[in-house]
C-alpha cells in the first residue's frame, strides 16, 4: 500500500529520525512530482536494489527501467548523488575544525562515504596539523579491483606542499574482506618509515568495505 508522504512541516515537527528510509527518499524524489508518485517511487527503488546506500549508487539506466522514473531518472539520481555529498563534505568541515584522534568520527565516517562503494582500489591521505585538524584530502592512488599501487615518495611529497605535521592514509577493499593483508602491513611500516623523514607522524591507516572501517592503530599495527 503506497501511502501519503510527510509534508516538510510535519518533518520539521516530527524530526527527521522518526522517518522511514522510504519517506526521506521520496522526499528527496518528490520535486515536480505529487507526494504519492514520490513516494511510489521511493518504495520500487527500495525493493529493486536493496537499500539508501546502494539507491544512491545505482546506474540511472536501471532506475529509468522503474514505473515512474522514466526520462526524469538522471534527475532523480543527480538530486541522491547531491545529498549524499552534502553529508560528505559537511563530515569533512568537522573534521577540519576537530582533533581527529580525540574525535574520529567524523573522518571515519567521511572515509567511508568516499570510499566504500568505489568499485576499484582507491588510496587516499589525509593530511593534518599539530593539532590533529584536517588541512588537506588527497586521492593520491587508484587501482584495480584487487590492488593499488602505492608510492610512498609521492605521499612524502604530498606531506610537505601541505606543511602537514602528521597523516591519516585509507585505501578501500572493494571485494569486502576488511582484514588488513601482508602487503597492506607491508605497506604501511614503508609509509611511516618515510615520512618520519621529515618528522610527519603516521598516526592511522583505514581499510574501508562497504561493511565497516578497519583502524590499524585500533588494532595496535602501527
Amino acid at each position: 500500500m503506497t501511502h501519503a508522504l510527510p509534508h516538510h512541516e510535519e518533518l520539521l515537527r516530527r524530526g527527521p529520525n522518526v522517518l522511514t528510509d522510504a519517506e526521506i527518499l521520496a522526499l528527496l524524489l518528490q520535486a515536480g512530482r505529487s507526494g504519492a508518485a514520490a513516494t511510489g517511487l521511493a518504495n520500487r527503488m527500495l525493493a529493486r536494489f536493496g537499500s539508501l546506500r546502494a539507491v544512491i549508487h545505482a546506474p540511472p539506466e536501471e532506475v529509468a527501467r522503474l514505473r515512474g522514473a522514466g526520462s526524469q531518472a538522471p534527475r532523480h539520481v543527480a538530486r541522491l548523488v547531491a545529498a549524499a555529498e552534502v553529508v560528505r563534505r559537511s563530515l569533512l568541515e568537522q573534521a577540519r575544525e576537530e582533533n581527529v584522534i580525540a574525535s574520529p568520527d567524523a573522518l571515519r565516517d567521511f572515509l567511508r562515504l568516499t570510499l566504500a562503494d568505489r568499485e576499484r582500489e582507491v588510496f587516499i591521505a589525509v593530511y593534518l596539523d599539530n593539532r590533529h585538524r584536517v588541512i588537506a584530502v588527497e586521492e593520491l592512488f587508484q587501482g584495480t579491483l584487487t590492488q593499488t599501487s602505492v608510492h610512498p615518495r609521492e605521499v612524502l611529497r604530498a606531506a610537505l606542499r601541505h606543511n602537514a605535521a602528521a597523516a591519516i592514509v585509507a585505501h578501500n577493499h572493494p571485494s569486502g574482506v576488511a582484514e588488513p593483508s601482508q602487503p597492506d602491513r607491508s605497506l604501511t611500516e614503508q609509509l611511516r618509515a618515510t615520512l618520519a623523514q621529515v618528522d610527519v607522524r603516521l598516526l592511522d591507516h583505514f581499510i574501508i568495505t562497504a561493511h565497516g572501517a578497519v583502524s590499524f592503530a585500533e588494532r595496535g599495527l602501527l
